[in-house]
C-alpha cells in the first residue's frame, strides 16, 4: 500500500472506486492538478491506479474497500480516522447482465445487486465518511444522466436507471441535513463514455469527459448546497 506526503499546501481527495475507467482517469486528473489522491480498489489485484502512484510517488495512496460490505466501509473509516479530506468523491457504477430486461424481467438477484452497488453503497460511504471532508470540503457522487427522471423519455437500462434516480433522491435527502454547513454537494453526470459499463458505442472518450467533470467539481467547491450536473456544468434536471 502506497501512501500520501503530508505536504499541507496540497489538497486532498478521497476518491472511492479508483481502480479503472471513470475513477482511474479522475485520480490521474486530480494529480495533474496538484491534489494527492487516496483512492480505493477492490481486492488484492494489481490495478490502474496502482500504476499511477508508482508514477507520482507520495501523491497518491491506496485502500482496499468493496462498498457492498458495511464491515469493510467500517474498517476503511477506522484507518483514516486521523485524516481530513477536501473532497469526497464517490464512483460506483454496475448494470444488470441483461441490460434491455424491463424491471418486471429482472431477477431478483439482479435487482438487490445493483440497488445495492449503486444506490445503498454510496450512500453508507458518504453518510460514514462525511465527518473526514474538511467544513465547506465537496461531497459527490457519480450518478448518470440515465438518473434523470424528468429526462426519461425513451425508457430502456431501467433498472440502471432505477438504482441513479434513487442515488439522487437518497443524496437529497442527505443535503437538508447539510444545509446549515454550506457544504457544497454534487450528483455527477459524466456522459455516455466509451468505458466497460458504458460500452463501446458511447459518444465520449475518458479524456473527453473527466477533465472537464473535475473542472465542474472544482468550480462547485464554491457553490454551497446540492446541484445534479453534468460533465460540462450543465443542470441536469432531477
Amino acid at each position: 500500500m502506497s501512501s500520501v506526503s503530508s505536504d499541507p499546501s496540497r489538497p486532498v481527495l478521497l476518491l472511492v472506486g479508483a481502480s479503472r475507467g471513470l475513477g482511474h482517469a479522475m485520480a490521474a486528473e486530480f494529480v495533474t492538478r496538484g491534489w494527492d489522491v487516496v483512492g480505493t480498489v477492490r481486492g488484492p489485484s494489481r490495478t490502474l491506479l496502482h500504476d499511477l502512484a508508482d508514477a507520482h510517488l507520495g501523491r497518491v495512496a491506496i485502500e482496499s474497500l468493496d462498498i457492498r460490505h458495511p464491515d469493510e466501509i467500517a474498517a476503511l473509516r477506522a484507518r483514516l480516522d486521523s485524516r481530513r479530506f477536501d473532497m469526497l468523491f464517490v464512483n460506483a457504477g454496475i448494470t444488470n447482465r441483461d441490460p434491455t430486461q424491463t424491471i418486471a424481467e429482472v431477477s431478483t438477484e439482479d435487482f438487490v445487486e445493483v440497488m445495492v452497488t449503486n444506490a445503498l453503497s454510496p450512500m453508507r460511504v458518504v453518510e460514514g465518511f462525511a465527518d473526514l471532508v474538511t467544513p465547506r470540503g465537496l461531497i459527490g457522487v457519480m450518478s448518470s444522466g440515465q438518473g434523470s427522471v424528468a429526462n426519461n423519455e425513451s425508457g430502456q437500462r431501467e433498472l440502471y436507471r432505477g438504482s441513479k434516480a434513487a442515488l439522487n433522491m437518497f443524496l437529497r435527502s442527505f443535503a437538508p441535513r447539510q444545509a446549515e454547513t454550506g457544504r457544497p454537494l454534487a450528483v455527477m453526470a459524466p456522459g455516455w463514455v466509451r468505458t466497460e459499463l458504458g460500452g463501446p458505442e458511447g459518444r465520449l472518450s475518458i479524456e473527453e469527459s473527466i477533465p472537464s467533470l473535475v473542472t465542474v467539481l472544482l468550480t462547485k467547491q464554491a457553490r454551497p448546497g446540492l446541484e445534479y450536473l453534468d460533465y460540462l456544468g450543465r443542470v441536469v434536471p432531477w
